[in-house]
């Protein structure tokens, strides 16, 4: 179920049809069951576990609520809970709507919020996760922050960096903004202007806003971090790490000379720049173990006029803005700030700091990385206990999407079948870890079905934000983002069921999860092998076939086979084809929002499939019957 924001009368367009139509493929199998295990009434429930909506401040009353419980759910006092509801007594109905404001006036006041992501990091990689020392990368700092705050065991990201990042930002699935592919430099365009980001809903609440690190939503001026809400960005990486190698010929000799300037012209390298000013380029990044900024550099023939610095020093860069400004944000501790730090680590290649080279239980690069990071994570955390922002600050940590596991040994790992590119868990099932103290419960391990989407309606809510019903350009618009405050507080059931998984520009999801089922649609990565695709050199996330099933999706139960190696659509004793009426409605339901909601135009595109002769020819046939009726049809040009 999604949460919209505008509701209207959906049309009777040709794309209603046709959506109508690619919906019915599911259809059939309603008449496999009477009846869903979902649809099973609950039963009544307690210790006000009904919903909170962010965009409307209001929670919506279910069977054995009590008004005193609801105040305190909310910690707002009964008699101030009363009066702004106009009540006279203690008597509530279910179904009853009740403002509440939002969490933060749980605080006294606005928290801080400090957003933590890191980049390609397994959900194996961690001591949370049962990595760490055990997988000879001790991570003390992630462990730390693991023991103090909530674990997420079933958090969900995208499948690749861009709409990973994009699906954060803006709190829609990335077709919706139109960024559903991994950015290139040279690309230009980006995040659409329309779109509302992290920043810009929390500026609407009085936060400070502040970006640095990895980016990876566009190289436009519109599209960059000052011009998407944020007051300022320091060293800001447009790209992936394996990018900015390209233009150095100590990596790839065998380049044309001509191509190699190309990519030295088009690759820009660090951004900084204030809100209504136009981005300056601190330096350039190559692939060196070099820390030359901010002076005339050449290096292999490539000369850099405003100086260099290398991958394994750039996060250096990183962390050092992120501790200049939690020094500035101490100083006016009046003002909430939104700190949100983006490390480029651990995608490949990881190139470690010189400080942490061998500093890992087994040396390799992509350990000592790891290392490196977890490190710089610790700092920033020490750095805000220092300042004793702590106590009034929501830590949120995460990664852009699951581990890449097509470029082993430099990768992460995960337990789970699959990598990054496609729908399987292993590409989108990723660590989170959420830290507040005194509000959100030490030690704690979570199961809920959340993700990355969500935390657009999560900061609003605890910053006292309603989400917007029209976009930055005045069009009506939807989120894709549940508020799971009640999750981190305990106070209530999470309340989201589903997820949908994308690849690239899926305009139907891949793979639908309902409950503690999966339905996979997009054999992508592994070609559906009933073994599970669990060697590394069949995990193939953008190499392997684009393939789907017929008509009957491969059927998962996440409880009992967690790494999608057991198909039981029809499997004798684990018949589960009932549960296609489940995922036929909620596919269904979020087909509709197309429809009212438009997805933009595609930002970034890449091979997409063949185009044959046969089909370029009827185009033009058609071209040419609409010419001759006044009609001008251009040949498509891609983006």
């Amino acid at each position: 179920m999604l949460m919209p924001v505008n509701k209207r009368t959906l049309p009777k367009a040709p794309l209603a049809r046709g959506i109508k139509a690619a919906c019915s493929v599911l259809a059939l199998t309603a008449c496999l069951t009477v009846g869903s295990a979902w649809a099973a009434d609950q039963g009544p429930r307690h210790h006000a576990q009904g919903q909170y909506d962010a965009v409307t401040t209001t929670y919506g009353v279910v069977d054995g609520d009590e008004l005193v419980v609801i105040s305190e759910r909310f910690q707002v006092p009964l008699d101030s809970l009363k009066a702004q509801n106009k009540l006279t007594s203690e008597e509530i109905k279910p179904g009853q709507k009740l403002t509440i404001g939002s969490p933060a006036s749980v605080t006294g006041g606005k928290p801080n919020i400090l957003f933590i992501v890191g980049d390609d990091v397994g959900v194996g990689d961690l001591g949370p996760y049962g990595g760490g020392e055990g997988r000879g990368m001790p991570t003390p700092n992630i462990d730390r922050m693991a023991a103090d705050g909530m674990t997420f065991f079933s958090f969900y990201a995208q499948p690749s960096c861009t709409p990973g990042r994009a699906a954060m930002q803006t709190g829609r699935i990335p077709n919706r903004s139109g960024m559903t592919t991994v950015a290139f430099q040279g690309q230009g365009g980006g995040l659409p202007k329309a779109e509302w980001t992290l920043a810009s809903v929390l500026k609407q609440g009085g936060y400070q806003t502040y970006f640095t690190g990895k980016w990876h939503l566009g190289e436009a001026d519109y599209a960059l971090p000052n011009a998407q809400g944020y007051d300022e960005m320091k060293y800001v990486g447009l790209y992936h790490l394996n990018a900015y190698t390209y233009g150095d010929p100590t990596w790839y000799p065998d380049m044309d000379s001509e191509l190699r300037d190309m990519f030295n012209k088009v690759t820009i390298g660090s951004l900084s720049g204030k809100a209504g000013e136009k981005a300056k380029e601190d330096f350039k990044i190559n692939g060196q173990y070099v820390n030359e900024p901010g002076k005339p550099v050449t290096l292999h023939g490539v000369t850099y006029p405003d100086g260099v610095v290398g991958i394994p020093f750039f996060d250096g860069y990183v962390e050092k803005a992120a501790i200049e400004f939690l020094d500035k944000a101490a100083k006016e501790p009046g003002k909430p700030f939104f700190l949100n730090v983006n490390f480029m680590k651990v995608h490949q290649p990881n190139l470690p700091a010189p400080e942490f080279e061998h500093k890992s239980m087994s040396k390799s690069k992509y350990a000592d990385s790891m290392v490196e990071f977890d490190t710089r994570v610790g700092h920033i955390m020490d750095k805000l206990r220092e300042l004793g922002l702590d106590q009034n600050t929501l830590v949120f940590f995460t990664t852009d999407n699951g581990a890449w596991q097509d470029v082993y040994p430099d990768a992460g790992y995960t337990p789970f079948r699959g990598t990054k590119g496609t729908v399987r868990e292993g590409g989108n099932r990723v660590p989170a870890i959420a830290v507040w103290p005194g509000k959100i419960k030490a030690d704690v391990k979570n199961h809920d079905i959340v993700g990355g989407l969500d935390l657009m309606a999560t900061f609003a809510s605890v910053a006292g934000v309603k989400l917007p019903e029209k976009d930055r350009e005045g069009q009506p618009i939807i989120f894709d983002s549940y508020d799971i405050t009640p999750v981190l507080f305990g106070t209530g059931k999470d309340p989201r069921t589903t997820w949908f998984y994308f690849t690239e520009n899926e305009l139907s999801p891949g793979a639908v999860r309902a409950g503690h089922y999966k339905a996979v649609f997009n054999l992508r990565g592994d070609d559906g092998q009933a073994t599970g695709g669990l060697a590394v050199d069949s995990n193939l996330g953008w190499k392997g076939p684009e393939k789907y099933v017929a008509t009957a999706p491969q059927i998962f139960d996440l409880w009992q086979d967690p790494q999608e190696r057991y198909d039981i659509f029809m499997n004798n004793y684990t018949e589960h084809t009932w549960t296609l009426v489940t995922f036929n409605q909620v596919m269904k339901d979020l087909m509709k929002t197309y429809v009212q909601y438009p997805p933009r135009k595609l930002q970034s595109e890449v091979y997409t499939g063949p185009i044959t002769i046969s089909n370029y020819q009827k185009f033009q046939w058609t071209r040419e019957q609409l010419g001759k009726g006044g009609v001008d049809l251009p040949m498509p040009t891609g983006n």
